[in-house]
């Protein structure tokens, strides 16, 4: 296996490392942002039209923004990762709110004649009930990731982009394709594991 090959296996590994720590990140804040934006409507508005902002703003934009920022910004994959898991928010908050406001009302009443708290009706009853709707949202955050961390090679974040920008200074196809089809080969695989569990749960 020569070197080249080995590059590529390398920096894969470390763009799915990339796209697994910036996913993770978004839906530990993102999860309980949203099970709590579903008790309050009035914030639930403002809360995801500025996660709705920040989806607009473009990624390299985004990335120049951040970088001058003491603590968050930088060169170097901290920053790839906030800027990512920024990305990541609003697919992940915006359909587990759809999700359990989803669940019908007379379900919620029936739970609540059995004598359920409502803790117990979220976690037993609306999540469950959700379920596809939050992996649809998570399916959208993991492939658009893939395909964004891509351009974090332009600020030392590593990952496939390495070869796409490397391929893009010196005019050169395949080291293009080097960076371009392991990332698409990833949101591909990753769309249809994910859709399948979708499938699963909806059943």
């Amino acid at each position: 296996m020569n070197a080249f090959v080995l590059e590529i296996l390398r920096t894969s590994g470390e763009h799915l490392v990339l796209v697994a720590t910036a996913v993770f990140a978004a839906f530990v804040i993102g999860a309980p942002a949203a099970i709590a934006l579903t008790l309050h409507a009035r914030t639930r508005r403002w809360v995801l039209g500025v996660v709705n902002v920040i989806q607009t703003i473009p990624s390299l934009a985004l990335f120049g923004v951040l970088l001058p920022i003491p603590l968050i910004g930088g060169i170097g994959k901290r920053t790839a990762i906030i800027v990512l898991a920024l990305y990541a928010l609003l697919p992940i908050m915006r359909n587990m709110v759809v999700g359990i406001l989803g669940v019908e009302a007379s379900i919620r009443e029936s739970a609540l004649a059995m004598g359920m708290t409502r803790q117990q009706i979220l976690w037993r009853v609306e999540i469950p009930l959700a379920l596809p709707t939050i992996l649809a949202g998570l399916r959208i955050a993991i492939v658009s990731t893939i395909g964004t961390a891509t351009v974090a090679a332009a600020i030392g974040g590593g990952g496939l982009g390495t070869f796409i920008f490397r391929g893009i200074a010196t005019a050169d196809l395949t080291t293009v394709l080097a960076g371009a089809v392991p990332a698409a080969v990833m949101a591909i695989i990753a769309d249809e594991v994910l859709e399948w569990a979708e499938r699963h749960y909806s059943v």
